[in-house]
């Protein structure tokens, strides 16, 4: 890809649910590196000063959609993608299927955040992922290297990096869009209303 194409653009990647042991949904949250700080700081500043890290599966659904009424309030979401996408049980190595759903993933939030740069294409993509023990693997890594290197859209992806979840408040946030088709599932709202309400796409 050709650097400088555009701004950085920074994808942090969570999930729910574990791949290879059945359906499991990753969410995802793109936005410009130049304002993953403000929107940090936004999501930091709604938890309590003493707060530990954001687990959605520990925690109560309204505290958690508390949370995302008190952030779209009062940051502006409108360049920030989100997107909910679930993962039916799929054949082969648990690191190999969730390498797989995460480039697509990564994909279709690119295309998706042309919108927000207007531009036709979107490159010079960092993705972050919470590690674990997937995409700490060979698999993994191989598939993200052929991806790179050879998968249309994906090429645009400088890098896929790990981090611990515990250490990215926008790696929280991305657990909670994971987290969040459970109240869909559960009857709480549908899908419209979850993008409307929080900005959350589910695919």
């Amino acid at each position: 890809m050709t650097k400088g194409l555009n701004k950085k653009v920074l994808c942090f990647i969570d999930e729910s649910g574990t791949a290879g042991s059945g359906p499991f949904q990753l969410g995802a949250l793109f936005v410009l590196a130049r304002e993953a700080g403000r929107l940090d700081k936004a999501f930091s500043d709604l938890l309590p000063p003493d707060a530990n890290e954001v687990h959605a599966v520990k925690m109560a659904n309204g505290y958690l959609q508390g949370l995302l009424d008190r952030l779209r309030a009062g940051a502006d979401l409108d360049r920030v993608v989100l997107i909910n996408q679930h993962f039916q049980g799929r054949p082969g190595p648990p690191p190999l299927v969730y390498a797989q759903a995460v480039v697509e993933t990564v994909k279709i939030g690119m295309k998706r955040f042309r919108t927000v740069l207007g531009r036709d294409s979107v490159g010079n993509v960092d993705v972050i992922t919470d590690v674990n023990q997937h995409n700490d693997h060979p698999d993994f890594d191989a598939e993200m290297e052929r991806a790179r290197n050879d998968d249309g859209r994906f090429r645009g992806v400088n890098r896929v990096v790990r981090l611990d979840s515990g250490a990215s408040r926008l790696l929280q946030l991305a657990d909670v869009v994971a987290y969040a088709r459970r109240w869909v599932v559960e009857g709480e709202m549908n899908a419209q209303g979850l993008r409307e309400k929080y900005g959350i796409d589910l695919l």
